[in-house]
């Protein structure tokens, strides 16, 4: 008794995988910039607000000063478009 299964050929169903794989890694990439894009300001505007309000030496007053200027870029933004 010789039983043998007789699936797909190997190169099909490594055909198959590595396609899906890719399709897998795609949508992850997919999902992460979509995910960055939609979360919080970009880097750039972080950077200008740390630089603008550099000088306050409190935490508490610089973070209230980078909402502010955030919020003023933003206003800006939206207006311009």
């Amino acid at each position: 008794m010789n039983a043998q299964l007789n699936f797909a050929s190997p190169r099909s169903t490594l055909t198959v995988a590595a396609a899906l794989a890719t399709l897998i890694a795609l949508g992850i990439l997919w999902v992460v910039v979509a995910l960055f894009q939609s979360r919080g300001a970009p880097m750039e505007h972080l950077v200008y607000a740390e630089r603008a309000c550099a000088q306050y030496a409190y935490q508490s007053e610089r973070k209230a000063c980078m909402k502010q200027w955030l919020a003023a870029s933003r206003a800006t933004t939206v207006a311009s478009q």
